[in-house]
């Protein structure tokens, strides 16, 4: 029997009314799609999709066994399988647009409406505020301290190339610019052609790059979305929320910095050898010249704006002697000067103010020194125009400008550095001359705190390579720190941190090398608690680290404010989703009582990817979900692979991803939800879960010896292994899946559409709760306690996205290990499903989520052809010996497509 025989059909939901154009945009770029495959390739290719989509259609809509699609697809010649992978891919890389787009529509419908702000946006949650009780003195204190920090890292699952996002951001255009179906029949024609040309060209151009990225080439990535959307929007967020508040308290105060990038590329070395001082130099050069090549954009734009001229308005002396300053200081200022303006005193400081900004960018002398001095411009142009009747002559343009360099500065991107804490003590071994691993903690912090004591800079077999690469770390930090602006740093993070030593080998490491200002280091020191049982440990590590009285100098130093990082991933990875998802709460919970017992501000730092099992979500209902007061005014968290283009991609929806995370901190720091009496037997109910669910996920991942080779031959780990997506290895060190890193594991069961990692546990462990606790116990916890419906909830989603039938065929790949394993992998997702359904009372997955339900439909029938083709050049490419290159290419394409096709892979 099928395991599909098992499943019920997906229900037919269709398209509701108010999505009427999202459909007609599907059919319009659906019929491009069409016919520039029948131009680029063949009639015939065109002819063949529509069969494959036809079955993949029939067997969802009508529960057809796999079997006849798998059997339409199995001996598709290398070349029509590739053509044909490309070919769906392309169809729901076009339902990718008509649906974010949609997005931008139906936020617009909220806006015309006029029946209310939009739900989960910065008015609706400061109406609920206010209507809670929170008044202005009260959100304007939590304002100061607010802080909303996404960090973009170097972990890709699906990484689009540049010259393919400049592609994508055209179709947007022009499906943006007939939004609401106002063109006339020449523009819609002049829009087809434009959308045709980027369809056509992107067909035409591979979808990875012919050699590994190298960590230049993923700066220049991340980059795309910092300088290109985020630096866009970001004068745009200041205003909808200056706005929000004046709309909802009737006043509109000054607003403090609320917004704050990170980046971890050309910082994280963990298990990186391709990351090191050099990368880091080179990464904050390359974006700050990013920055500069942005401000002097826009202050030639404001050159068009601010023309006052000195017979019509006057204009501060300071801005005329600023001008008459660079005249006499800068070389070649004469000739940046146009004389016919020379009555135009705002214009002239403008043009030798880009002056400046180039010679920065060469490091010339006569550069600005930092970023503050560019400010220190803008603020005198700024203070002359409310002086004289500027406001509506150029001061909102100039006010924009002012956000951007406030926030991006010099730098664009804090650059956070990571490191292995089995690194550090390496390094400490050498300068130390021990065999520093084996020695007991106590020990050496007793060493620590005399390395902490000496002179800064007394110290260090330089001669050693590896001491002199992680010493010449800490030398970066202190010339970028001096080059670049003291923001240019964020966070020093150590992975695998376990102890009290981690952290303070940090300091004595930074001090050793002479990275000290004012007697301390000046570097946030956060640890990574990763593996559940390090999670569990961490209240024990922090607390020691609090009574240190060399640490708690140190965090005096840094304004008594501690940032803990919280690995999603590995501890996903090491004890399953659930026993995760609680060893983190617990962490949490633990964390913040100890840090207000300290008298300390502890912020976390959320180390979240896109999938389910890797702390994906949504992120509203995660932060609901926090413990009380944990989340007191910050949000830090990573931003990665698929789920960076997803929600940086487009600027409109940019800007609505920093609006709900803003307004999700806002109404978990001023009004969290109200105690509940139940809780603590809920808390009970959770902490057996998770240990039951941990036991069931790790006796298959962790204690059955044959597992790891079936995992190997019932997934593309071979080919992820090959892909040339990213400059990290797979591996922090050789070995079985302990030492694989997160990202693969879960790219791997995301790829053959089970989706393991991110339930196989749970309905055991529900099951469990089920018969001991009674179904009434387990339904409320389900529908009233937000840290268990939100788990449950991104389970359902990563559920509705797996197919079990399809899985079914990777586990044959594994021959005689498939009947050992697949049976009781069937056995726990049908388990998991029906527990979920019991506990929320639906009959169907995501009953209550008619869009999800909707976005999953539509893509099905492109993706599981996919998966099926994947499956086949799976066999032959391992029957070759992993040697056939062109099967190889092939499955790269079908990696990229799944990827691509079903979101929150990695």
């Amino acid at each position: 029997m099928s395991a599909q025989d098992d499943l019920p059909p997906l229900r037919d939901i269709g398209f509701a009314q108010t999505d009427r154009l999202l459909r007609d945009d599907v059919r319009r770029l659906g019929a491009m799609v069409g016919n520039m495959l029948s131009e680029q390739v063949s009639p015939a290719l065109l002819e063949q999709v529509e069969g494959v989509r036809r079955a993949a259609i029939a067997r969802r809509e009508m529960g057809a066994p796999v079997d006849a699609l798998a059997e339409s697809l199995a001996g598709v010649s290398l070349d029509d399988a590739d053509a044909l992978v490309r070919a769906f891919a392309a169809y729901f890389g076009a339902i990718n647009l008509a649906e974010r787009v949609h997005r931008i529509r139906r936020r617009r419908d909220y806006q015309r409406a006029g029946d209310g702000p939009q739900p989960g946006g910065l008015e609706a949650a400061l109406r609920s505020l206010r209507d809670a009780g929170v008044d202005l003195p009260q959100l304007e204190a939590v304002l100061a301290r607010l802080s909303i920090e996404p960090v973009f890292t170097a972990h890709p699952t699906e990484a689009v190339r540049r010259v393919l996002l400049e592609k994508e951001r055209t179709i947007v255009e022009r499906l943006i610019a007939d939004i609401d179906r106002e063109r006339t029949p020449i523009e819609r024609r002049a829009d087809d052609a434009r959308i045709v040309l980027a369809l056509t060209s992107a067909w035409q151009t591979s979808e990875s790059p012919a050699r590994k990225p190298t960590v230049a080439d993923e700066v220049e990535h991340v980059g795309y979305y910092l300088s290109n959307v985020l630096y866009r929007v970001l004068p745009v967020f200041y205003e909808a929320l200056g706005e929000a508040i004046e709309s909802v308290y009737g006043t509109r105060p000054a607003l403090p910095q609320v917004l704050r990038f990170g980046t971890w590329v050309g910082g994280d070395m963990d298990g990186n050898p391709n990351v090191n001082a050099d990368t880091m130099r080179a990464a904050l050069g390359a974006q700050r010249s990013q920055a500069l090549a942005q401000y002097r954009r826009d202050l030639r734009a404001l050159g068009n704006v601010l023309t006052q001229t000195s017979d019509r308005v006057s204009v501060d002396e300071a801005v005329i002697a600023r001008v008459d300053d660079y005249r006499r200081r800068l070389p070649d200022a004469e000739s940046v000067l146009n004389p016919r303006h020379a009555d135009m005193p705002y214009r002239r400081l403008l043009d030798l103010m880009q002056l400046r900004l180039r010679l920065t960018d060469a490091d010339h002398r006569a550069g600005y020194p930092d970023a503050t001095a560019f400010l220190d411009d803008l603020a005198l142009m700024e203070a002359s125009l409310r002086e004289h009747r500027g406001a509506h002559a150029g001061l909102f343009a100039l006010e924009r400008l002012l956000w951007r360099a406030r926030t991006f500065g010099f730098h664009l991107a804090a650059l956070d550095l990571r490191q292995d804490s089995a690194v550090h003590d390496e390094v400490l071994g050498h300068i130390d001359g021990s065999d520093w691993s084996a020695l007991d903690v106590e020990t050496r912090v007793s060493r620590l705190h005399a390395m902490l004591d000496a002179p800064p800079g007394a110290g260090g077999a330089m001669s050693n390579e590896s001491v002199a690469s992680t010493l010449g770390v800490f030398d970066a930090v202190t010339d970028l720190r001096r080059s670049h602006g003291a923001a240019a740093t964020g966070l020093y993070i150590i992975s695998m941190a376990r102890n009290a030593a981690d952290a303070l080998a940090v300091l004595a490491l930074a001090r050793i090398a002479g990275c000290v200002e004012a007697g301390q280091v000046p570097l946030d020191v956060s640890p990574l608690f990763e593996t559940v049982d390090d999670l569990q440990a961490a209240p024990t590590v922090m607390r020691a680290l609090f009574d240190d009285p060399r640490y708690r100098a140190h965090l005096a130093a840094r304004g008594d404010r501690q940032v803990v990082m919280l690995g999603y991933s590995d501890s996903a990875k090491d004890g399953g989703l659930l026993a995760s998802r609680w060893a983190l709460q617990r962490t949490q919970v633990e964390l913040t009582a100890l840090a207000r017992e300290a008298g300390l501000r502890i912020v976390f730092f959320h180390g979240r990817g896109g999938s389910v099992s890797r702390g994906g979500g949504k992120t509203g209902r995660a932060i609901d979900a926090a413990p009380r007061g944990s989340v007191d005014g910050s949000l830090r968290v990573t931003e990665q692979g698929e789920v960076i283009h997803r929600k940086y991609g487009i600027r409109a929806l940019a800007l609505r991803n920093l609006e709900q995370s803003t307004a999700a901190v806002l109404q978990a720091t001023l009004r969290p939800r109200a105690p509940d009496s139940r809780e603590d037997s809920w808390r009970a109910i959770a902490a057996e879960l998770a240990e039951v669910s941990r036991a069931h996920y790790r006796a298959l991942v962790h204690e059955r010896s044959d597992f790891p080779d079936y995992f190997r031959t019932a997934t593309p780990i071979d080919v992820i292994e090959r892909l040339q997506i990213g400059s990290r290895p797979s591996r922090r060190r050789e070995g079985g899946i302990g030492n694989l890193r997160a990202i693969p594991w879960v790219f791997a069961w995301s790829q053959n559409r089970s989706g393991l990692t991110g339930w196989y546990g749970l309905g055991t462990a529900l099951q469990h709760g089920i018969v001991v606790h009674g179904q009434q116990a387990m339904t409320e916890m389900t529908r009233d306690w937000p840290f268990f419906r939100a788990a449950l909830d991104d389970v359902e989603m990563l559920l509705a996205k797996s197919d079990i039938a399809i899985f079914e065929r990777y586990s044959q790949l594994a021959g005689d290990a498939h009947d050992a394993f697949f049976p009781g992998i069937l056995d726990e997702f049908l388990r998991t499903r029906d527990a979920i359904l019991l506990l929320k009372s639906q009959e169907v997955l995501l009953a209550d989520d008619y869009r999800l339900q909707l976005s999953i439909r539509l893509r099905n029938p492109y993706v599981d052809p996919i998966s099926l083709l994947q499956v086949e050049l799976l066999r032959r490419w391992r029957e070759s010996g992993r040697e056939d290159e062109a099967l190889l290419r092939a499955l790269v394409s079908t990696v990229n497509g799944i990827a691509a096709g079903i979101q929150n892979t990695g």
